[in-house]
């Protein structure tokens, strides 16, 4: 007699109808077309990041005529434009780079926030470990790069040119614009999107190398020259610091630390600094509460590359 443990059926998750058949692993029901089963990584192509960089600009181009063009109802002058008109047409350029990252992700798969990083990642004391390791790494590579070129005496002075000493609502809303509005943009654009479809061609560290010089590029209009490496390094740090955590909150929370510092540093604050980083995180929080109810939870297994 054939005892019950030598029939394959006695084990169906293990032994399919043959002996030795491994049977499927079951698939993600809630995983849609053109996304993977390993976390959800949607297949987003190599070219759609530099396309979506190209488009977005273009976009933000026209936005800014526009914006311009508006101003000039209120005393701005179109080629001298008045502090306002620059920081909507900041906020603008923001919404058209996430429009056409977007779009394209639209192009392999209805797009979802959790798709972009916008999801749990690993466990809260290695999240920590990592952010507090990232910013340690940025900030002394900074430092030897600053000290190295003398740089020690430049100033950033794009709070001044955003009209932050013109008033109390203009301080405002420079600091709303730099320590909330640019960690959120420029996170879900260049790690949630540009990062990760730049790295199905090459792999993590030439995407993050080539994602970090690009966002050291576009502040190229508003920081002295001198710190364009530096942004560089920190968008690379960026990126390494999502791979590890497995989510974009970090990055999103690191990025609005440091320009909470950088913001405040140019202002000469002392304790307003962690006050204003403190609300800043406050509202990341309500946004991200905010992508969650509206979104649902994400699947499991977060995988970012």
């Amino acid at each position: 007699m054939t005892d019950i443990g030598d029939r394959p059926e006695a084990f169906p998750s293990v032994v399919g109808p043959a002996y030795g058949a491994t049977a499927p692993p079951p698939e993600h029901p809630e995983l849609p077309d053109g996304v993977e089963a390993g976390g959800g990584r949607p297949r987003w192509r190599p070219w759609m990041g530099p396309t979506a960089l190209i488009i977005g600009f273009g976009l933000a181009m026209f936005g800014y005529v526009v914006v311009a063009g508006f101003g000039t109802a209120f005393g701005s002058d179109f080629e001298d434009p008045s502090p306002g008109v620059t920081i909507g047409a900041t906020v603008v350029q923001n919404l058209c780079l996430l429009g056409a990252a977007w779009f394209l992700a639209a192009k392999v798969t209805p797009p979802q926030p959790w798709q972009f990083g916008l999801r749990r990642g690993v466990r809260i004391g290695p999240t920590i470990g990592w952010t507090v390791l990232a910013w340690i790494s940025f900030v002394a590579l900074s430092a030897i790069w600053v000290a190295a070129l003398g740089l020690e005496d430049e100033e950033d002075t794009l709070p001044t040119e955003l009209g932050v000493d013109e008033s109390t609502a203009a301080l405002i809303a420079v600091a709303f614009l730099v320590t909330v509005v640019a960690p959120i943009g420029e996170e879900l654009f260049f790690r949630g999107f540009f990062f990760r479809a730049v790295a199905n061609w090459r792999g993590i560290w030439p995407a993050a190398i080539i994602t970090g010089v690009v966002f050291g590029g576009i502040h190229a209009g508003g920081s002295p020259a001198g710190f364009l490496v530096p942004l560089a390094i920190f968008g690379i740090v960026l990126c390494l610091l999502y791979v590890k955590t497995k989510s974009l909150w970090p990055p999103i929370v690191l990025h609005c630390l440091n320009n909470s510092v950088a913001f405040g540093a140019t202002q000469d604050w002392d304790w307003q600094i962690p006050v204003t980083a403190a609300g800043a995180l406050l509202v990341i929080a309500l946004f991200g509460l905010a992508v969650r109810a509206v979104a649902g939870p994400a699947p499991p297994q977060p995988s970012p590359v």
